[in-house]
């Protein structure tokens, strides 16, 4: 990491980013390319640093087909974005904070591990704890990913510093 000083290293860094962040962007082999696609999680990150992603779909479809061939993923989550204005164009920043990583995805077969796995997701989507039966997580494909290695970053914005507004407002 070029910046060390933008640098994540502490557990408590790593779980704001997850907590503030809806989408992680899951890049998986296809054929002689990348498949990439943004999905909502859910996660656990234990003491020990160990993090563990939860995604769910449909049945069917493409990414499930190609994770069954290769479960090798990279994983991408990020918030806190901004537009930080400068005087100049080469003054403009941004402000962010990000994962990246890579693990192994699989497809859960178990009910039982089904269903802790939808009230991981579920609990880290909307903060209220959910249970599921075996009808409930029969209708979806829900796969974890042990993330083996994982860094972070962060660009915050800081005390003076304008964030441009305008251009949100614009594109609205």
């Amino acid at each position: 990491m070029k910046r060390r000083d933008r640098e994540l290293t502490e557990l408590e860094e790593f779980r704001y980013v997850l907590d503030h962040s809806d989408v992680v962007h899951i890049a998986m082999h296809d054929g002689d390319g990348l498949y990439l696609l943004p999905m909502n999680y859910g996660y656990t990150l234990e003491e020990s640093g160990k993090l563990t992603l939860y995604v769910h779909g449909s049945l069917e479809g493409k990414k499930w087909d190609l994770i069954r061939e290769n479960g090798q993923v990279a994983v991408e989550i990020d918030c806190d974005h901004a537009l930080i204005e400068g005087k100049v164009p080469c003054q403009y920043g941004y402000g962010y904070a990000s994962i990246l990583g890579s693990g192994r995805m699989e497809i859960l077969d178990s009910p039982e591990e089904k269903a802790e796995a939808m009230a991981v997701l579920m609990k880290t989507m909307t903060g209220k704890d959910f249970s599921f039966n075996e009808k409930l997580v029969s209708i979806v494909t829900v796969a974890r990913i042990a993330v083996d290695s994982y860094t972070g970053k962060r660009r915050p914005v800081k005390e003076g510093e304008k964030i441009m507004t305008e251009r949100m407002q614009s594109h609205a």
